[in-house]
């Protein structure tokens, strides 16, 4: 559990949890997708909505885990409203299957939250034979997103209310490649860094919140876009570096977020009142960060959707 920090100007800090910083907000009438909801932040991200009233589908790669944690939670919050669906970041089938049931289902979109992720494999290619963390991390939410656009869009329309998009990115955005994306060499197996790796995925994220900012806002739209570093948590993320996790476990523990700290940046942006009408920003603690001149390339940010685009459209 973390036990240091001051408080920012939002009055949060990095040990409010997700509970504390939504404490008194009535999200009845929402409805939010969390990706990567079976497990660490994702699951506490959803409970936090479901208590406070939001309508949450799970999305996730395991139903049957993802079911499990649906029931525990039930059996908190009675009252809660979740759904479970089954969605494969780093299968484009997958997703195209997800969001096709999702959007036909006529459930609004309210908020949409790209929290899933896998961090520092060895070298591996996805299903679509993309440098796995790049695809999961990155292009599996860029496609989702898009697929998803419309009814967001509409929801807001509709609703009168603000739609929000989330990407939980990290603070690890700022150990990448030299270049922040290797557009020619997201593949090449002989110079890939697992950790740069993961670091030029989560710079993708910041990008990608930050042109889907500036395309809401050139339109006109009631939507916004922000990105975020939940803070350094010992989630499972870090199955494949055993040596870290038993460093972490045995001295880190003091200096660690806890699961309910690690997910109250995510609840605060998605449904926090403060953070009403702000798009295209990076937080962190609950307040607005400051993240590398990379993340804040727009070149750089437009570079990657027209890359994004072209690998994630239909050959």
């Amino acid at each position: 559990m973390w036990i240091f920090g001051r408080k920012g100007g939002s009055g949060f800090s990095a040990s409010s949890t997700a509970e504390a910083v939504t404490q008194g907000i009535d999200a009845t009438g929402l409805t939010a997708i969390v990706t990567g909801a079976s497990s660490g932040i994702g699951a506490e991200t959803t409970r936090v909505f479901a208590m406070r009233g939001a309508h949450v589908v799970m999305a996730v790669r395991n139903v049957k885990t993802g079911a499990e944690v649906k029931e525990s939670i039930l059996k908190e919050i009675p009252h809660a409203k979740i759904d479970v669906m089954e969605l494969d970041l780093s299968s484009m089938a997958s997703v195209r299957k997800f969001a096709s049931e999702y959007n036909s289902s006529g459930h609004p979109l309210n908020i949409l939250i790209n929290n899933a992720g896998v961090m520092a494999p060895p070298f591996m290619l996805s299903q679509d034979n993309i440098e796995l963390q790049f695809a999961t991390n990155h292009l599996g939410h860029f496609l989702l997103t898009n697929l998803l656009l419309e009814n967001l869009k509409n929801t807001a329309q509709q609703s009168h209310k603000e739609g929000r998009i989330v990407n939980v990115s990290s603070m690890g955005h700022k150990f990448t490649y030299r270049e922040g994306i290797r557009f020619d060499k997201i593949n090449d197996k002989d110079s890939y860094t697992s950790w740069y790796a993961y670091g030029q995925s989560k710079l993708a994220n910041i990008l990608h919140a930050n042109e889907l900012a500036r395309r809401f806002k050139e339109e006109g739209l009631e939507i916004t876009a922000n990105s975020l570093h939940p803070g350094a948590i010992n989630t499972n993320l870090m199955r494949h570096q055993n040596l870290i996790e038993g460093i972490v476990n045995w001295i880190g523990k003091y200096f660690i977020k806890d699961i309910p700290q690690g997910a109250a940046t995510t609840c605060y942006v998605a449904l926090h009142p403060q953070v009403k009408g702000i798009s295209g920003e990076y937080f962190s603690d609950s307040n607005v960060a400051t993240p590398t001149s990379h993340a804040t390339d727009t070149e750089l940010a437009k570079k990657l959707w027209d890359f994004s685009l072209n690998l994630t459209n239909p050959q």
